[in-house]
């Protein structure tokens, strides 16, 4: 279809819109298909009641106990899930006596909080907060915590984990590849040559295959090639910003999988154009469910967030800014929050060991001035 334009609409989206009213983004295929935007007289989430399931949810993760928290040899809790992308969550206090391989996707894991390292076969790779550590399928390996608790939010894709394409931005945008950190093989120790079996734990289809070794498992001394783990840390993300348009999410994609994209937002320059929508814009993503891990600073679209809460946002119901946020964000600058975004096209699930943590009344807030 083509362009039109009805009523009392600007020109330009985002910018100069007109008094009194509140401008909405309908849109297909996330923020990169055909979209229309909708001048409301009221604001699309002043909603004062919600029946079913596409309630906006939000979820206090930091306070979530975990299986591996009580025992190193236990595994991460899965949280969220749909046939694209699972979600689960990790909180190590002890390094992991066995190592684990998974045969079901690719990884990625974000540290929100710990130090430590990773041991895989491609060797070594030390962990520290606000590291996304890429981990393909296939690989094996184990973490070892030097300063924890260490927390991971891990998402695990069946389709390889990839960086997306930045068009006319070009490739060095964003992050340059030669910002990505590979492990060195690890060196020999006298310890690990002990004579003792060392277990690996291989996961497919969700059932764990146990396989032991009189030896230490990860034993490679050298590896080339183009698949192996990486990791990059979110002080190394510089998002694209414009000061006279507010530019949509996907403008910060860092990873993508089909049906996946994982984004970061991370401090950046709000818009200096005074006619410029500074907050993020109303929109009611039709083909994503969008979730929010929030890591560290001050989360300017909304009041109520601390660090190591999760919010999810179904596809087809409205979100946007806070009614906070909106007049906050008259006074601000720069934002200086850290999150992490991760979209699944196909409905995600809510699983029951996430339910005791959940922010029952996180609905009914967005209608809250």
């Amino acid at each position: 279809m083509y362009l039109m334009k009805k009523g009392n609409a600007p020109n330009q989206a985002h910018v100069g819109i007109p008094e009194g009213l509140y401008e909405e983004e309908h849109g297909r295929h996330g923020f990169s298909g055909p979209a229309s935007h909708l001048y409301r007289r009221h604001p699309p989430t002043g909603w004062v009641r919600i029946d079913g399931p596409l309630r906006p949810r939000a979820f206090a993760c930091a306070a979530l106990p975990t299986p591996d928290q009580r025992s190193a040899d236990a595994r991460p809790v899965e949280i969220l899930r749909s046939p694209d992308v699972r979600v689960l969550l990790s909180r190590r206090a002890e390094t992991m006596p066995s190592f684990v391989r998974n045969a079901d996707g690719d990884e990625v894991q974000f540290v929100h909080a710990g130090r430590g390292r990773f041991e895989t076969d491609y060797g070594v790779l030390a962990y520290e907060p606000g590291d996304y550590v890429v981990i393909p399928k296939g690989t094996t390996y184990r973490i070892l915590v030097e300063s924890g608790p260490s927390l991971f939010l891990i998402v695990e894709t069946p389709t390889p984990v990839e960086l997306p394409e930045r068009g006319l931005l070009g490739h060095h945008a964003l992050f340059d590849k030669g910002i990505l950190t590979a492990p060195e093989p690890a060196p020999v120790s006298n310890d690990r040559d002990e004579r003792r079996e060392w277990e690996v734990r291989i996961k497919r289809e969700g059932a764990y295959t146990r396989v032991f070794y009189p030896f230490y498992p990860i034993d490679v001394a050298g590896w080339k090639g183009d698949l192996w783990v990486a990791k990059l840390n979110v002080r190394d993300f510089r998002p694209v910003t414009s000061a006279r348009y507010h530019l949509p999410p996907s403008v910060h994609a860092t990873f993508q999988a089909d049906g996946v994209l994982i984004s970061t937002f991370a401090p950046r320059p709000l818009e200096s154009d005074p006619q410029s929508l500074r907050v993020p814009f109303y929109h009611r993503n039709m083909d994503y469910d969008e979730v929010l891990f929030y890591h560290v600073g001050d989360f300017f679209s909304r009041a109520g967030i601390q660090p190591g809460m999760l919010t999810l946002h179904p596809q087809g119901i409205h979100h946007g800014p806070h009614p906070q946020a909106v007049e906050a964000s008259r006074a601000k600058t720069h934002t200086d929050e850290v999150a992490i975004m991760i979209e699944s096209r196909r409905p995600l699930t809510v699983l029951p060991e996430l339910e005791p943590v959940e922010m029952k009344e996180y609905a009914m807030s967005w209608s809250t001035p």
